[in-house]
């Protein structure tokens, strides 16, 4: 926890824990704003928990949750009249602390000479000059100079934005390349059903973000507020401009835990969990060992989600233990799909089907989550098969593993490079946008009808970085992606059904078969998994290495 002190009257902070609120309270503050919406990162509390640990303290809490980059004029106002409500001094955060001093700075704009307001930033370790410049333009960034200028501008610094930034500077050493990313730690996110099943440690999966940072690559603490792609910029937090020649968008997907009424306050505790966040993840693993009897529900959201088989991976492990503790006959498994099939390649489907008897577990299709009564134990879903009246049903239970609804970042969704349905729009062989030449997209952002896997950005990385080295050379792009993804699903402790395939659903596995069927359950998926995949992530796909994921290539004539 940090204290970046403004003045006497506030001091603002990155993410702060629940356990961080004693020593706030300590330190002489007397009220918390939180302008963080719940569920923007996969290691974050909700606001509720700091609600109830700023109570306990005595400190009065209020929660102005504004959009990362979109700080609005209202927004400002909010946090003005806050700071005259609340009684001080007040401590702020968001995820870094830059909205927070955004929207004082915006709230003191006819109060305060903007060289003060950046006098006083600035000792906070807050640079606002994109603010003040926002302020003397009568609301807008100008975008015709920037702050900064970079050859390629990457945005996220998840899978597919450190590997395609190491994969491009190995082919070009000389470029000038940013990755943009507020985060201090970079997660191993496939690891985490192994977590939920009791087999990793989540410290594995985590590394801090500075130590993964491509060799040459500039990284830009700082998350975007919006893209102006015809003046070739990117508006950071804070209103500072980054300018670019090339720009590659890969910021991952939102976790919309508030579209579930009653799953943000409940997360955590009374039996709700979900292998979709990090700290969450050890206590999907505490309730299966500690359940001994009851029903257990895993719940999936309609598509598009990351890995479409997680949901139903902590449903096989869990299953597993049972089995393997004996319990099993004592525990009603219920699987609660949005959408209409077990898993959307036919091949897969038999094998995951005799673990689905094995765990005699109950399939209910067309049925998403809605709502959540935690203290009750009970769980809404909206019904709607075809051909049926729409109708609700209310589940109890005494475990739930939670997959939430997904979606394009909010940046995205509103920005000129989306499609209709918020995701970047690009051509689905070169990976290249389809109406701004100079702009790429790969991972979880982008609309290919591909599976959003980190299989699939580790294949795509490789495309990506060809294919803007190509045009940086002035060719056409070559390198063709072919919609691969990967999806290891774990139907039980020591084997896997490790499914591959592309687009259309085509099988594209990457081992012969007598070596590898992944349309049957094998140790040598589940070795490949576990002790593999990940030194494979770290040691070789973040470092611009690429084992099985040369580019595929296609020539003229």
């Amino acid at each position: 926890m940090e204290f970046r002190k403004i003045n006497e009257d506030l001091t603002v902070s990155p993410q702060i824990a629940p356990a961080d609120l004693s020593e706030i309270a300590a330190a002489g503050y007397r009220s918390i704003i939180c302008n963080r919406p719940d569920g923007e990162g996969a290691d974050q509390p909700g606001f509720e928990e700091i609600d109830a640990a700023a109570k306990a303290v005595g400190l009065e809490a209020r929660y102005l949750p504004v959009i990362a980059g979109k700080v609005q004029d209202a927004d400002a106002d909010a946090f003005g009249r806050a700071m005259r409500e609340l009684p001080g001094p007040v401590f702020a955060y968001c995820r870094t602390g830059t909205r927070s001093a955004t929207l004082w700075s915006l709230s003191q704009a006819d109060q305060m000479a903007p060289a003060r307001i950046l006098m006083a930033t600035k000792q906070a370790g807050y640079d606002m000059a994109g603010v003040v410049r926002r302020i003397v333009n009568g609301g807008k960034t100008p975008t015709d100079t920037g702050d900064a200028s970079f050859d390629v501008v990457v945005v996220g610094g998840g899978a597919a934005g450190i590997a395609v930034s190491a994969s491009l500077k190995a082919r070009k050493p000389d470029l000038e390349i940013a990755l943009l990313d507020p985060a201090d730690v970079h997660y191993y996110q496939p690891g985490w059903t192994m977590v939920g099943g009791g087999i990793f440690e989540p410290e594995t999966t985590a590394r801090t973000m500075g130590s993964l940072i491509p060799k040459g690559v500039h990284w830009i603490k700082s998350a975007v507020a919006a893209f102006e792609p015809q003046n070739n910029a990117v508006i950071l937090d804070g209103c500072r401009v980054v300018k670019y020649q090339r720009l590659i968008v890969c910021p991952g997907l939102k976790l919309d835990w508030a579209k579930v009424d009653g799953l943000v306050e409940t997360l955590g505790k009374n039996g709700v969990t979900s292998n979709y966040r990090y700290d969450l993840a050890p206590y999907t693993w505490e309730l299966v060992k500690g359940l001994k009897g009851g029903k257990a529900l895993f719940t999936q959201p309609p598509m598009p989600i990351k890995c479409a088989g997680a949901p139903q991976k902590a449903m096989y492990l869990s299953g597993d233990h049972w089995h393997r503790t004996g319990i099993l006959p004592r525990i009603d498994i219920q699987f609660m799909n949005a959408g209409g099939v077990l898993f959307g390649v036919k091949d897969y489907v038999p094998a995951l089907m005799d673990y689905v008897k094995r765990y005699d577990a109950t399939l209910n299709f067309f049925h998403n989550l809605v709502a959540v009564d935690g203290p009750a134990k009970k769980a809404t879903f909206a019904v709607n098969a075809p051909d049926t009246e729409p109708t609700t049903v209310e589940v109890e239970f005494d475990m739930m593993h939670v997959c939430p609804p997904q979606t394009a970042p909010d940046f995205i969704r509103v920005s000129p490079l989306a499609d209709a349905a918020g995701w970047v729009d690009v051509d689905q062989s070169t990976l290249r946008h389809k109406s701004f030449d100079n702009v790429w997209s790969l991972g979880d952002v982008m609309n290919a009808p591909n599976a959003k896997t980190a299989a699939a950005a580790r294949m795509q990385a490789p495309i990506v970085a060809e294919n803007v080295a190509a045009d940086i050379d002035g060719l056409s792009p070559h390198a063709v992606y072919n919609g691969y993804g990967s999806c290891p699903l774990t139907v039980e402790r020591g084997k896997i059904v490790l499914a591959e395939f592309g687009y259309g659903g085509a099988l594209l596995p990457s081992f012969p078969k007598w070596l590898l069927d992944g349309t049957k359950p094998t140790r040598a998926a589940w070795l490949l998994k576990e002790q593999i995949l990940p030194p494979v992530y770290w040691k070789a796909m973040l470092r611009g290495k690429e084992w099985m994921a040369k580019p595929e290539k296609v020539t003229a004539g």
